[in-house]
């Protein structure tokens, strides 16, 4: 088993920033893509912006040009960088990890998800 952990989450004000960060644990492991997704109340939960090990991403559009996404592949942390943030992205934030556990001759793909972090935007 892979573990997520999730830090970083809270109250901000319209406008302000946030960074989340996440750590990957577990044994004979290796990370393919890390990612956030949120789920807002009501709402399905919805990606945010993913990066594969060699470090190319991929946006939603509403996170496109506020927040930025990056990972230590050494540490198997992933953060999320949130900028001029909205009350639009209130939400609990999760972060993913897709990659293959186990011994060489054992292989098998893991899809790992951490507890998730609350984000809220409020004034």
């Amino acid at each position: 088993q892979v573990q997520l952990v999730e830090s970083g989450g809270g109250l901000v004000q319209p406008g302000g920033s946030l960074r989340l960060s996440c750590a990957a644990s577990g044994r004979d492991f290796e990370i393919s893509t890390m990612g956030w997704y949120r789920q807002a109340p009501g709402k399905q939960r919805e990606l945010v912006a993913t990066i594969h090990e060699s470090k190319d991403t991929n946006y939603a559009d509403r996170a496109k040009g506020r927040f930025t996404i990056s990972r230590d592949n050494d540490e198997n942390t992933v953060s999320l960088q949130m900028r001029s943030l909205e009350p639009e992205d209130t939400a609990v934030y999760y972060c993913n990890a897709v990659g293959v556990i186990g011994p060489l001759y054992a292989r098998r793909w893991f899809d790992s998800w951490g507890q998730g972090t609350q984000v809220t935007v409020s004034a």
